[in-house]
Parts: C-alpha cells; sequence; structure tokens
C-alpha cells in the first residue's frame, strides 16, 4: 500500500480513501501497524481538529434515532459528521451486530456525513481499541464533528472520555428507582445527560427524569474543566427534532470556554499520553502471546491456575520474575 498516497487522499476529503484507512487503523496484523503508524503521522501534519462527541445510553433509548436527527441538523447548518459506531461484536465472527448504518438512512445519504460501523472486538465494553485512531483519521479528513458512539452503559465511558472533547449521556424518561440504577461514576462523566423521547405521552415524564437528573448533577462535586452551570440535564425529542438545537448550543458554549481556559489542548495532552501508554501495554501482552519462551511460560503458568495449584496473584509474580522485574 502506498501510505503517502493513501494519506494525500484522506486529507482531500476521498471518501474511498477514508474507509481504507480506517480499515488499515483497525487492522491487527502486525505489517498493517507499521503501516497505520506511518499513515497517522502523515496525517497528523495537517494538524486538523474536529470537535469529538462521546455518546453512550442504554439499549432502546434512541442513540441511532437522536444521531440521525443531530447529525441532519449540524450538516443543515454547513457542518461535515463523521459517526463511529462501535457495534458488539459477534463472538464467533468477530463481526458487527447491528449495523448502525443500516438504522440512519437519512444520514448515510447525505454527502457531508460518514458513518462507520465498527465491531467492537469484545474491547472493554464496546470501545474498539483502535477507535482512536479512527477519530484521528476523519479529523483529518476535514470533518467538523466527529460523533463516537458506545455499545451501552459500562465500562467503555471510561474508555471514550479519553478519546472526546465531550461526553454527552443519552437517557430515555424514567421513574425514581431508574435514576438510582444510573452509576455515580457514569453521571460524573457526564458533560451533558439528554432525556430523549420527550414527546408526546412520554414528555411529562421526561420533563420529570430532566428534573431528577438535574438535582442529581448539583450533588456531585464540581470539576475544574466546567462553568458554572455544568454539567446539565437537557430535555430533547429526536423522533420530533425538538431540544436538538439547544444541545447543541450548550456544547458549543463548553467547548468554547474549555478552549478559552487551556482545558481543552491540556486535555488532548493526557488523552495521547494515556493512548500512548496503552498501546505499550498492549504491545507487551503481544509479544508474550508470541511463541518461545515466555509463552511457554505464561501457558504453564495458566495451566497451573486454573487447576487451583497456583494463585493467580503468585502466578504474576513469577511471570514479572522472568520478565525481569
Amino acid at each position: 500500500m502506498d501510505i503517502p498516497t493513501l494519506a494525500a487522499s484522506v486529507l482531500n476529503g476521498n471518501r474511498r480513501a477514508l474507509s481504507r484507512a480506517i480499515t488499515l487503523v483497525e487492522s491487527a496484523r502486525s505489517d498493517h501497524r507499521v503501516q497505520a503508524a506511518e499513515l497517522l503521522e502523515a496525517l497528523a501534519k495537517s494538524e486538523r481538529q474536529a470537535l469529538r462527541i462521546g455518546l453512550s445510553g442504554t439499549p432502546g433509548v434512541g442513540k441511532s434515532t437522536f444521531i440521525e436527527s443531530f447529525g441532519m441538523m449540524l450538516i443543515a447548518q454547513g457542518l461535515r459528521v463523521a459517526v463511529l459506531a462501535v457495534d458488539p461484536s459477534s463472538a464467533r465472527s468477530g463481526g458487527s451486530i447491528l449495523g448502525d448504518k443500516t438504522r440512519m438512512d437519512r444520514l448515510s445519504r447525505q454527502e457531508a456525513a460518514f458513518i462507520r460501523p465498527s465491531p467492537s472486538q469484545t474491547h472493554l465494553g464496546g470501545v474498539g481499541r483502535r477507535s482512536r485512531e479512527a477519530v484521528a483519521v476523519c479529523e483529518a479528513a476535514g470533518f467538523d464533528v466527529v460523533l463516537i458512539e458506545t455499545v451501552g452503559v459500562g465500562q467503555s465511558e471510561t474508555v471514550v472520555a479519553q478519546m472526546a472533547d465531550l461526553f454527552v449521556l443519552l437517557l430515555a424518561p424514567a421513574g425514581g428507582d431508574e435514576l438510582q440504577g444510573v452509576k455515580r461514576g457514569i453521571m460524573e462523566m457526564a458533560d451533558l445527560i439528554l432525556v430523549n423521547k420527550a414527546d408526546g405521552d412520554l414528555k411529562s415524564a421526561a420533563m420529570r427524569t430532566m428534573a431528577d437528573y438535574a438535582g442529581a448533577l448539583r450533588l456531585l462535586r464540581k470539576r475544574a474543566q466546567d462553568p458554572e452551570g455544568f454539567p446539565k440535564a437537557l430535555a430533547v425529542s429526536a423522533l420530533e427534532e425538538n431540544g436538538l438545537q439547544g444541545a447543541w448550543d450548550e456544547m458549543c458554549a463548553l467547548n468554547a470556554w474549555r478552549q478559552d481556559e487551556g482545558f481543552f489542548e491540556r486535555t488532548r495532552a493526557e488523552q495521547a499520553r494515556f493512548w500512548f501508554e496503552e498501546d505499550v501495554r498492549q504491545a507487551m501482552l503481544t509479544r508474550l502471546r508470541e511463541a518461545g519462551p515466555l509463552r511457554d511460560a505464561m501457558d504453564d503458568l495458566g495451566d497451573l491456575v486454573a487447576r487451583g495449584d497456583v494463585t493467580p496473584a503468585l502466578a504474576a509474580q513469577r511471570m514479572q520474575e522472568l520478565l525481569g522485574g
């Protein structure tokens, strides 16, 4: 593969080249990893930036409907929108199960939109290991907004927070018991909580739910990277497209404040360090799985742990000793 030519095509906004580039950075093949590193280095020189928005929510909350309506609104304002929808993976084939592109029919037909369903590959609740690199490729291709949709509420939010500028939690109208079920840690990460389905018979319930979450957010410790009034809860209707502009205005206001105060660049620098260390950890694990004395030692110790002859902690200590630690 001619990496300089591919990089130039991505920078020119060629959609086929963009798809090929994301396929390359998602590949786990060792030769592809070398090419991907070369490609990302070439694309980084463009210094293009997009607003990265992480979006999560419980199954059935209407994430796809929201993303489609939200994306269509942004495109109507002249913006280019990329959507990285991380699907659950099939345990048998490793492929995507849900196929989000088929559920965003209007948006997928827009020239200014790019939708990429990617299998989560069983990684940490739904964020593919290479999702951040796919975001970087979309930025280089000239997209203004990159939406990163995760599979659901769980550990994946911690990871998506390390690749997004804003984290949005989408929830459905619910009662007080359901409010108790939302993990405090997820609420602490959220910049905006959007209560969807504020329409029809559910509208009054959505407004009550929004008020409940707004009250809960006021009890959380204030974060340094938030201006007064954030994080906040809003009610929206993706179906009727109500409240979407208000939510976008809040996102823009928060992002502008963080840029003015220096939090934007500081956070991106911290995220870059996090992913550097994550790649080193993954590379070390890959080396341990390769054929050789270390792989044999891993297998032997794993068998001892499985039989109950050795505790996992002691086996890990012995492995560390073999590594010279």
